[in-house]
């Protein structure tokens, strides 16, 4: 009888993927053992598979995740701010729940709701959402009338049933105003904003009024729009042209052996590429100040339904106009000469013959026949001259005429120290707090990492699942945390094991374990067969 072949060479190992059986030997080695198999067969396949995790891997991952969604949604999401009332926030709107009406241009804010962050993520987290960001002096309508029945507020306590969740049908905010940014519509072009499409800034306005006073609400532009170039202001640019050789329809630079005019060249065919496809490569228009010159932004639309803001156009703290619609020079000019002129005419007479009121500012004599004593004529001068001096001077008289034209103005972040609050121009101030002082802006908590007894926080899996058991019936609760608690006892020591020694868990693994947990001898032993004699095709994972 001939002597048997000898066993065949043990394949060869792959060095950037080696794997350690659980006596830590390497697979690589010679098998002493005497089964017939080979010494790959070992170990778990899925020891050999590139997305083999240990247990600390698994958890070191898990971690990232839950970092990598609270760095993406920094913020808490447990609480609605309908409670805390009217609140300058950012502010969301439902195209789900909501979609824009057949006629866009309707006046009607039928049909339109703003909800803060935390529903945006909680009770519409997979609707179609707009971002319109802050808007000032808004409530929550999540849970209220401009939303139907059956699209309830999770968040809030229900009075009727005193749980959370199922809030619907409450009265909105009557307070609360609409423009067209809760159609997904913006700028004085009307776009529906995509944020795929969408190239360059876009600049949300102060806001001096709503939509109803013929203001924009805090609208956003574009800057095109404003110096009246439209959204696509950067496709009308003109593109340089630069001397050039072609090879396959591609132009090329001309070559130079001058250092310096090679330097040129390079800096001509980065002008070529002014207008690219990133956002940061779309050039602000002509007339438009650059980003970092102004923080906060007046639109023309404002500006005109409160024109007496023009004055301050071009003065400390206000940025020149950004016309719209410059005026005629040429008429201005005359005007402006004809007035002149029509004033060194009258001599600082008004229409009527009389002294200008602007020149009436010496006190008037003293009647002949007065009889008032020689006293009291030398006290009055003295009472009105202190009393002139406690009426803050107006700030309008040495400022330059208002500029004529339609325009939007920036401002710098120091705008309101520069105002004028004699008790003449206060009261225009008055009615526009944010002119006054530095809105202050709700902004909700930062998330934790674990935040004990959050329901809808954004605490690990594990604490969200464990806190989810509050919603369901108390006795089905109780009995699954009782046999959720037993199997994660069971199952520590398991996961602890590999955790503590680096190895990695195999599928045969778990199902040994689970068999055990049983008490299913012949799971046990189907288990163990189907590790020796597995039929699956390795994954090399390459």
């Amino acid at each position: 009888m001939a002597p048997p072949s000898p066993p065949p060479p043990p394949p060869p190992a792959d060095v950037g993927s080696q794997h350690h059986d659980h006596d830590g030997r390497d697979e690589a080695q010679p098998d002493t053992s005497t089964q017939n198999h080979s010494p790959a067969r070992r170990d778990s396949l899925s020891h050999q598979s590139a997305t083999s995790q240990t247990a600390a891997d698994f958890i070191r991952d898990q971690m990232q995740l839950e970092a990598d969604a609270r760095e993406a949604m920094p913020y808490s999401f447990k609480n609605c701010t309908r409670p805390l009332g009217s609140l300058r926030q950012n502010i969301y709107a439902c195209l789900t729940c909501n979609p824009p009406p057949t006629d866009p241009d309707s006046g009607s804010d039928q049909g339109l709701a703003g909800i803060c962050y935390s529903c945006s993520v909680q009770c519409h987290g997979e609707h179609e959402l707009v971002e319109i960001f802050q808007k000032r002096n808004f409530t929550c309508d999540c849970g209220t009338t401009r939303f139907k029945p059956h699209q309830p507020c999770t968040l809030r306590i229900n009075p009727a049933t005193d749980t959370r969740g199922d809030v619907h049908s409450e009265t909105p905010d009557p307070n609360n105003k609409y423009n067209q940014n809760f159609r997904n519509r913006f700028c004085s072009c009307s776009i529906d904003y995509s944020p795929h499409e969408q190239k360059g800034t876009m600049f949300q306005c102060l806001g001096l009024g709503t939509h109803e006073t013929g203001a924009c609400g805090e609208d956003w532009y574009h800057p095109g729009c404003l110096v009246g170039q439209g959204p696509k202001w950067y496709e009308k640019l003109p593109k340089r042209s630069l001397p050039a050789t072609t090879i396959n329809n591609a132009a090329l630079a001309p070559i130079s052996e001058d250092p310096a005019q090679e330097a040129g060249n390079e800096q001509q065919t980065a002008e070529l590429d002014a207008v690219g496809d990133d956002e940061a490569d779309v050039p602000l228009p002509e007339g438009f100040p650059e980003e970092e010159e102004f923080d906060f932004l007046l639109c023309y639309k404002c500006i005109e339904v409160y024109p007496w803001i023009k004055r301050y156009a071009g003065t400390p703290g206000f940025l020149p106009p950004v016309f719209l619609r410059k005026p005629n020079d040429e008429e201005s000019v005359v005007s402006a000469s004809r007035k002149r002129k029509l004033e060194e005419e009258d001599g600082g007479t008004n229409t009527d013959g009389e002294p200008s009121k602007h020149l009436k500012l010496d006190p008037e004599p003293a009647n002949e026949d007065s009889t008032s004593r020689p006293d009291d004529i030398n006290k009055e001068p003295t009472k009105i001259e202190e009393d002139i001096k406690k009426i803050p001077e107006c700030k309008l008289a040495s400022l330059p005429p208002a500029p004529t034209g339609v325009f939007s103005m920036p401002l710098e972040a120091d705008f309101r120290d520069h105002f004028c609050r004699c008790p003449s121009c206060f009261p225009n101030l008055k009615s526009h707090p944010q002119l006054l002082e530095i809105e202050e802006e709700y902004e909700p908590s930062l998330s934790e990492p674990s935040e004990p007894g959050s329901t809808h926080g954004s605490g690990s899996l594990y604490e969200r699942g464990e806190s989810a058991l509050k919603n369901v019936d108390r006795v089905r609760a109780i009995e699954g945390v009782m046999a959720y608690n037993n199997l994660k006892e069971k199952l520590k020591p398991f996961f602890q094991e590999f955790a503590d020694s680096g190895k990695a868990i195999g599928a045969e693994d778990i199902k040994n374990y689970f068999a055990k947990l049983r008490g299913d001898e012949q799971a046990i032993q189907e288990a163990g067969e189907g590790a020796k004699e597995d039929h699956r095709r390795e994954q090399s994972g390459h």
